[in-house]
């Protein structure tokens, strides 16, 4: 029986933040993956090595996580004033789907210089050495990301002193701004209309909750609610199915009240969104690597979940939504944090601290953010070419 050889495609494996994800352009696509649709997601599926019932995904490029099981297509932006048109694919480990509901906040950290050293980006708009800047149009939530590469001697800089807790060495520094990152189709930026809700959970019970959409949609509860302190690290939860069980309930309850989905069993096949989050107010604890976080350092802890587990740091679109809330007199977030109207802050997440900051204000009544921002680092792994069976075409 004959079957069909390999193909090889022009592919990027990068780290961006806490997260890694195979790159690829638009253009170096087959056709029939150059459009969205069934051929597209089987592809990249095939790439990462999913779905695999073990939980591995050996046969491919994904790292059995939902910060390593990533994809990101880019091509040059047709819309005025952006550069590159930033499109990211989560994809499911165990199971057979690709969800394109959200954003990548880690992964945003290397669209800048990936577009540049691609050629995506006008020759004449980005200086030998200095700051290049990169307009990117995020396709998921139709947003713009201004990324701030440093460039030297016509490349982007991938080595330098910017230490990023829950990434093991430095490296040179990707600042980044979220602009107007709320949603605005036809919506609230908290969907609800309120700061904080009564969320019931049949079988659970009912939580207080903030949920916002800012960054990606995100539930935050209270720490103490739950039964945690808020310094929980991965083995707490992610070695807890019961646990794990209970997030994803409460998670479908919340994005059912939030307008996402129409019945919570729809929520198994939207596991990329909303996220859910826990916050409690400072204390002190040992991160993950061994290092000590001081309570006086922190403004306020927060744990995130992201594909049904802990992650192991923070989702940089969760910390957008984390910056957001902090702004916001009332929300869960901001009272953890102490209250006022803070313009940026410090939190505690299992692999150390982020400082996230953003621009709130109240216009008519309506909470709106024009910008969020925070800093990450990136570096390419390795590029070439990623391999798949031809029969998956």
């Amino acid at each position: 029986m004959a079957h069909a050889p390999q193909i090889r495609i022009p592919a990027t494996y990068i780290r961006g933040g806490t997260s890694k994800g195979v790159f690829f352009k638009l253009s170096d696509l087959p056709p029939a993956s150059q459009v969205p649709g069934e051929a597209r997601d089987r592809l990249l599926m095939r790439v990462i090595g999913s779905p695999d019932p073990y939980g591995k995904q050996i046969d491919g490029m994904g790292g059995a996580t939902s910060s390593t099981s990533k994809t990101v297509i880019l091509s040059k932006s047709e819309k005025p004033d952006h550069d590159v048109d930033y499109l990211f694919g989560q994809v499911s480990i165990e199971e057979a789907f690709v969800d394109w509901s959200g954003n990548c906040g880690n992964l945003s950290a290397a669209v800048g210089p990936f577009a540049i050293n691609a050629g995506l980006i006008d020759k004449a708009r980005v200086p030998a050495n200095g700051l290049a800047t990169v307009r990117i149009w995020q396709v998921n939530i139709q947003k713009t990301i201004v990324a701030h590469v440093q460039m030297t001697d016509g490349v982007p800089q991938e080595t330098g002193d910017f230490e990023l807790d829950g990434v093991t060495f430095p490296a040179a520094e990707v600042m980044l701004d979220f602009m107007d990152p709320a949603d605005d189709s036809g919506g609230s930026m908290f969907p609800t209309g309120n700061l904080v809700d009564k969320l019931e959970v049949p079988g659970v019970g009912t939580f207080d909750a903030t949920m916002i959409n800012s960054g990606i949609p995100t539930i935050f509860l209270n720490a103490e609610a739950l039964g945690y302190a808020g310094t929980e690290l991965q083995g707490d939860i992610n070695n807890d199915a019961a646990a794990l069980a209970r997030f994803e309930t409460i998670r479908a309850h919340g994005a059912l009240r939030m307008g996402l989905i129409k019945d919570v069993a729809e929520a198994a096949g939207r596991q990329h969104t909303p996220k859910i989050a826990f916050v409690a107010k400072p204390k002190s604890y040992t991160a993950s690597s061994g290092k000590a976080v001081d309570a006086s350092d922190i403004n306020l802890l927060v744990r995130a979940l992201s594909m049904g587990k802990l992650h192991h740091a923070m989702m940089g679109t969760c910390a957008v939504a984390i910056g957001t809330a902090a702004a916001i007199p009332g929300t869960l977030v901001n009272l953890a944090a102490g209250g006022g109207a803070p313009d940026a802050v410090r939190f505690g997440h299992p692999s150390g601290t982020l400082r996230v900051g953003a621009e709130a204000a109240q216009v008519n009544g309506e909470w709106t953010v024009t910008k969020a921002s925070m800093s990450r680092s990136q570096r390419i792994l390795m590029e070439g070419w990623v391999r798949i069976p031809g029969d998956i075409l």
